[in-house]
């Protein structure tokens, strides 16, 4: 993930008409760094492709500084540009004319289980997630990953898709009961593991 710096979105902003930034570059840093990590694997879970991840965040940076919002708190902020992203991957949807897949990324060495655990059930275990993951509908899997991966309130969730605040219980829990149902009927493996 290469970091956007003012002195990028300066440069794109010379080939448009010149609209003031809200923010001044201190903001702006402070505020990319909170927020650039969780969004760029939000991205990546959400296009399957870390290249497309890396251009879609630089793209929802840039569009979001030139916005003239005037944001209620930090979290309205980061709701608003995790919006513009998940409008970006929409868009990039409707142009390929296909669905993206959402692969989970490979764990980290905090996903690992505890000294003693045991390293190969963990891995199916992270399979088998992920193949229940892969039979979910697109914002059925943003749901899921907003909410508990990303661990975002409900009212950022309906921000950044687009639903009702009071409707985002009900899609988490339909979510939840359809991703239960498909981890409950994994297809068996063919390695000889045990289920």
């Amino acid at each position: 993930m290469r970091d956007l710096t003012f002195s990028d979105v300066e440069r794109l902003e010379a080939a448009e008409i010149d609209v003031p930034f809200e923010m001044d570059e201190a903001a702006f840093r402070a505020f990319y760094d909170r927020t650039a990590r969780s969004l760029w694997n939000y991205l990546s879970r959400m296009t399957c492709d870390p290249h497309v991840a890396d251009d879609l965040l630089q793209e929802s940076f840039y569009r979001f500084l030139r916005t003239r919002g005037h944001w209620e708190s930090e979290a309205h902020r980061r709701a608003y540009l995790f919006r513009i992203a998940t409008n970006l991957v929409r868009d990039g949807r409707r142009r390929a004319r296909r669905v993206h897949i959402v692969a989970l990324p490979e764990p980290d060495e905090r996903s690992l289980p505890a000294a003693g655990g045991d390293i190969a059930e963990a891995s199916v275990r992270r399979t088998d997630l992920r193949r229940a993951m892969d039979r979910l509908r697109p914002r059925e899997r943003a749901l899921l990953w907003l909410a508990y991966a990303q661990g975002h309130a409900h009212t950022e969730i309906a921000n950044t898709l687009g639903v009702k605040t009071g409707s985002v219980k009900l899609l988490l829990f339909r979510a939840r009961r359809k991703l239960a149902g498909l981890l409950r009927h994994v297809p068996a493996r063919t390695d000889g593991g045990h289920s």
